[in-house]
């Protein structure tokens, strides 16, 4: 069994669907729970179409559900797990009733997904960014997780919780301590002793504090706290929600340096701009999947013009600030890490290239790597820390609906398009079309907006010209579109700003917007 929860993965991970697909023609089934009823949804044996941010109501339901039928794993739950009872408590109120009014799923396919979820021999709970992008995305993750920790559907073969990555090699980012508050190896910047292994290496002096996450890095912003700014391989002026605001604020630094494959948006605001080399092909190094496989990558390609791989760039910045660091090849890089990160160490080069790719955590040469990373949970007694239960509420979005603005607006991605364009958007697709407003055909109707005709579409923060489109896949109420577009929608001056206190993601899935007519206004239910 699979669950799609929040992910379109048939246009958004093509090739892991590929392989989903190779599963359901082989007797696995696939429920998706999804707002829209989307290409993916369309294979599934069952659709939840719940409304947008209501993900920890259905999951809370989906719990209680499971626990009132005698369906939790209790072995599992016994060794394996803290917190179940504070659980049980919390989702006692979540009945199928409560969970049908708020979440506008039956009653009865809230129960038909408990029973085969937690019946089901082998099960994956996979999610993306319909989970991610709220102001509760953690508490809609961790929601997720318990109902696999009810169930024992971790840590064994078949069976896991499955967040596909968004972007290739975001894993390994976050591996490098591409996060505002970890060292590389995921080791906390405010331990002590952590911190300290890295001054030594470096011979240098690490803040012992977190950093900021991009979100507070543009609220340093508005403070004046922040002034310079170095962008890597970033597209914030297209990218971060309120756009116009984020874009007023990227103009306002006293300096901007952008380092990127692309003259990019962000990179027309920019003092000084810094051509680099494409990872993937001009440049050597790992990269890391979501299965936590890290692997080689090769150079192919000389990049053109002055453009110059990204380590040859930080080393010359930083000998023009008076450190030599020499000219390191990635293989030199790549020890280092191995030296400082735990979970890397066993990762040579020699042994990436023999065995095809190895998965942390791999701690010395003899380690084979992890290929399940919580099947620790299931050893008698369970090694180290136990999976704990976390007690979450359902909360609305913060874009809340009203008279001024009734419809709900969410946002993802097409198959053929990528972000924000700037890869995909400079080579012709036959599948790319000009972008639209989706909407269903029985609120064009209502609205008196026909297929096809041009509209203002207007949120709390702005206002943009679309052009709407008919399609099957919404229900009353629901509008999509994406931000692959900018030139053309510029999507992201309707977003919401609100973040996640904890993730510092923006609520990207849930903007409340009215659309007018252009000749005459016309509210969504009028």
């Amino acid at each position: 069994m699979v669950i799609l929860w929040g992910s379109n993965a048939r246009e958004t991970h093509p090739i892991f669907f590929h392989h989903l697909l190779k599963a359901l023609h082989s007797g696995a089934r696939l429920y998706a729970v999804d707002p829209r009823r989307t290409s993916s949804a369309q294979w599934a044996d069952v659709w939840l179409g719940l409304d947008v941010g209501t993900d920890i109501a259905l999951a809370n339901a989906v719990g209680r559900e499971i626990i009132a039928q005698g369906l939790v794993n209790q072995e599992f739950v016994e060794h394996a797990t803290t917190g179940f009872e504070d659980y049980r408590a919390a989702v006692e109120p979540c009945t199928l009733e409560q969970a049908e009014r708020i979440t506008g799923v039956p009653g009865d396919a809230i129960r038909a997904l408990a029973h085969a979820y937690a019946g089901a021999k082998n099960a994956q709970l996979c999610w993306t960014l319909g989970i991610t992008e709220h102001h509760n995305a953690v508490d809609n993750v961790l929601a997720l997780i318990n109902l696999a920790l009810l169930t024992g559907q971790v840590g064994r073969p078949g069976s896991g919780i499955n967040p596909l990555r968004g972007q290739n090699n975001v894993q390994g980012g976050g591996d490098m301590g591409a996060l505002p508050n970890k060292l590389p190896g995921f080791q906390d910047v405010q331990d002590d002793e952590l911190r300290a292994k890295f001054e030594r290496a470096w011979d240098c002096t690490i803040p012992p504090k977190n950093g900021w996450h991009l979100t507070q890095m543009f609220e340093a912003m508005e403070r004046r706290d922040l002034r310079g700014l170095y962008v890597i391989g970033e597209n914030p002026a297209q990218s971060e929600a309120d756009a116009d605001h984020a874009n007023a604020l990227l103009r306002g630094l006293d300096h901007l340096v952008v380092q990127d494959i692309f003259l990019t948006k962000t990179a027309e605001f920019a003092d000084v701009v810094l051509p680099a080399a494409a990872g993937w092909a001009e440049a050597e190094g790992t990269v890391t999947s979501s299965e936590r496989r890290v692997q080689r990558v090769r150079k192919a390609l000389d990049p053109p013009g002055e453009a110059r791989d990204d380590v040859d760039i930080l080393c010359e910045l930083a000998k023009r600030f008076g450190h030599d660091w020499g000219q390191p090849t990635a293989e030199e890089i790549w020890d280092e890490l191995r030296s400082l990160s735990p979970m890397h160490a066993g990762m040579s080069y020699a042994r990436l290239d023999a065995l095809g790719g190895i998965q942390w955590p791999c701690p010395d040469e003899d380690h084979p790597g992890s290929t399940y990373l919580h099947g620790r949970l299931w050893k008698r007694p369970a090694e180290g820390r136990l999976a704990p239960f976390s007690v979450v509420e359902d909360v609305p979005p913060a874009d809340e609906l009203t008279d001024e603005y009734p419809v709900r607006l969410t946002s993802g991605r097409r198959l053929d398009s990528y972000n924000t364009g700037v890869q995909s958007g400079g080579f012709a697709s036959p599948l790319r079309r000009p972008e639209t407003l989706d909407i269903c055909e029985a609120d064009g109707q209502r609205w008196g907006i026909a297929d096809g005709e041009r509209v203002r579409v207007h949120s709390r923060r702005g206002a943009i010209e679309m052009t709407v489109r008919y399609v099957d896949e919404l229900r009353p109420g629901l509008t999509f579109t994406t931000f692959h577009f900018p030139d053309e929608a510029e999507t992201n001056k309707l977003t919401n700003p609100a973040w996640d206190r904890r993730s510092g993601t923006a609520e990207f899935k849930a903007a409340a917007i009215r659309i007018e007519k252009l000749e005459a206004a016309v509210g969504a239910g009028g």
